[in-house]
């Protein structure tokens, strides 16, 4: 008797355990957020965060991949490849035309010199560049920086040969003369200078023109809004443990984009943690995003890139720019 109580005992407490355990909502393991970025050092404390755990850390899954083509990268996110992408302003108003449906909602970097025309030894000055050819990655960003350029000198674009050229290009295009200048950056630009090259022009002299941001498609901000702020949460760790460790910065960026570590130089980056990324998004900022984007869409429409004005007052969400818990490194 006293087996059979034994035995109905043990059946009762599995059941109840099974019944308790059944009584717990099922957790859907969510897929990694998919998120691109070119080889630009500005993209460091994105990488840290990745390899760091930072991001698991927060909460969210993140899979990183580097392009090399800024054109393969906006044709992957359109394709559907990515859920998000590092890219600049300019970059975001031409994308968004084709893409309405996407949002930044962080701003990485300003680049405070990063950005460089470099040009062979015999072009001394910006109007020595009169009837050259000067290579830029056209249609981008870096039509309008080129552009800028020219006309701090009252020149045009009309005084050149534009000539659409990748800045990872413009080493070899300048050593083989296919264009006397170009705007590139590093790794690319060490590479230019050991050629002969020099530095004619830097976006240290257009300040607040050139942003990096990270961008979503709208789908996913309104379907995983949690995971967008763990990834905002994961990036500013990242810059944190970048600010306590260079030199580990600069090793873990090596070994991502697989370029040297000799070549790797945060000079001229600006990278915008949480105050300075909500003052981008205030409206009576100076450096409102807002105004500046409206200055690159301006350029676009007369260009000829784009046919119609992206809505810039739904092209930014800074809803996910809120202090995190702790930022230790």
């Amino acid at each position: 008797m006293s087996k059979l109580l034994n035995y109905i005992c043990i059946f009762i407490t599995c059941w109840l355990l099974f019944a308790c355990q059944s009584s717990q909502p099922l957790k859907v393991k969510r897929p990694p957020l998919k998120v691109s970025c070119v080889p630009f050092v500005g993209y460091t404390p994105l990488i840290i965060a990745q390899e760091k755990g930072f991001f698991k850390v927060q909460g969210v899954e993140v899979e990183l991949s580097y392009v090399d083509y800024s054109q393969l990268q906006d044709a992957d996110f359109s394709a559907g490849k990515y859920d998000g992408m590092g890219l600049t302003l300019g970059d975001l108003v031409i994308l968004s035309a084709t893409n309405p449906d996407m949002q930044a909602v962080m701003v990485l970097d300003e680049s405070t010199g990063a950005d460089v025309v470099v040009a062979q030894s015999n072009i001394k000055t910006i109007p020595n560049l009169k009837g050259k050819k000067l290579g830029a990655n056209l249609g981008s960003f870096s039509e309008v920086f080129v552009t800028e350029m020219l006309k701090a000198f009252k020149l045009t674009s009309d005084d050149v040969s534009l000539v659409k050229v990748e800045p990872l290009e413009v080493p070899n295009r300048l050593q083989n003369n296919a264009i006397q200048a170009g705007h590139t950056w590093e790794p690319y630009l060490s590479e230019a200078l050991k050629l002969g090259a020099h530095i004619l022009f830097t976006s240290k002299q257009t300040p607040g023109l050139i942003l990096d941001l990270v961008a979503f498609r709208g789908e996913v901000i309104r379907d995983r809004p949690e995971d967008i702020r763990a990834f905002v949460r994961g990036w500013l760790q990242g810059l944190s443990y970048l600010e306590a460790h260079i030199p580990e910065g600069k090793e873990i960026v090596s070994k991502a984009f697989k370029i040297p570590i000799k070549t790797i130089s945060f000079d001229g980056i600006d990278f915008t943690e949480l105050t300075k990324n909500q003052k981008f998004f205030q409206s009576d900022s100076p450096n409102y995003i807002s105004t500046t984007a409206k200055k690159y869409a301006d350029f676009f429409i007369r260009a000829g890139n784009v046919t119609r004005l992206p809505n810039l007052e739904t092209l930014f969400n800074s809803s996910f720019l809120t202090p995190p818990p702790s930022l230790k490194p």
